[in-house]
């Protein structure tokens, strides 16, 4: 029994480019071909792909899932409990996230202001955000000047930085679902005006964001369902009006 491609992406919840990435990289190379030349996946494939989700999902960059995968010396079942072992080590952490979930909702409740470490002290050191896509946008960006830059200024940002940025996408993320739900057209001046207070977030934060670059990345929020369902997730179609928005603040400014 083989699967193609798309069968394998199904049952997997994952896309087809990234199978087809898998296989360019060499970390998972369906075991067939059909004579038409696509790919065909065995059951053997099938679990590799499961550990590598599974490692993935704890946060592995895919050079490690390789090498961990690759490793002569471990077998399938070294592999399980390892992921056994990770998997616990994260349960543990997000059962102490619902506490603090829950000591929010009574200090709420009570009218108790917690402080600003009691409110972020479950998420460490480390930048909550921007690390999901971290991997993937060094793929694609990597060797870019707008890529250098944005990782040397996230590097030097404090935990109440990131706070800020957080607050500030956070507060235009309301503000331009409510302008949505009023109707208003992405040509209009007040979406175009949100356009450009996106471009100059990314700039102001990240990296240099010109307005050829800024509808790419309006395009891009549309074309990778990911984007677009976390735009969409603000509300029905928000994915296109921010796009829209973006493609007609351009126009205004280099027309």
């Amino acid at each position: 029994m083989s699967y193609s491609v798309g069968q394998v992406a199904g049952f997997a919840g994952v896309t087809v480019r990234t199978l087809h990435h898998y296989d360019d990289i060499g970390l998972l190379v369906p075991s067939e071909r059909s004579r038409a030349g696509h790919r065909r996946y065995s059951d053997a494939d099938l679990d590799r792909l499961q550990q590598i989700l599974f490692y993935r999902e704890l946060g592995f960059p895919l050079d490690e899932v390789a090498a961990l995968l690759d490793d002569p010396e471990t077998d399938p079942r070294a592999h399980l409990r390892r992921q056994h072992e990770l998997l616990t080590a994260r349960i543990e952490k997000l059962q102490k996230m619902a506490v603090a979930v829950e000591h929010a909702m009574e200090a709420r409740k009570m009218g108790i202001n917690l402080t600003p470490e009691e409110r972020f002290e479950v998420f460490g050191d480390k930048d909550p955000f921007n690390e999901q896509y971290a991997e993937e946008a060094e793929q694609r960006w990597g060797d870019t000047a707008a890529w250098a830059e944005s990782q040397r200024r996230a590097a030097r940002y404090t935990k109440e930085e990131w706070k800020r940025i957080k607050a500030e996408v956070d507060d235009w993320s309301e503000r331009y679902t409510a302008l949505v739900a009023a109707d208003e057209q992405p040509s209009g001046e007040a979406a175009m005006d949100m356009a450009e207070e996106h471009r100059l977030h990314i700039s102001r934060w990240f990296y240099e964001c010109p307005y050829e670059m800024h509808r790419c990345l309006g395009a891009m929020y549309v074309s990778d369902e990911r984007f677009k369902a976390y735009y969409d997730s603000m509300g029905p179609g928000l994915a296109e009006h921010l796009r829209d928005a973006i493609t007609a603040n351009a126009d205004r400014h280099t027309s």
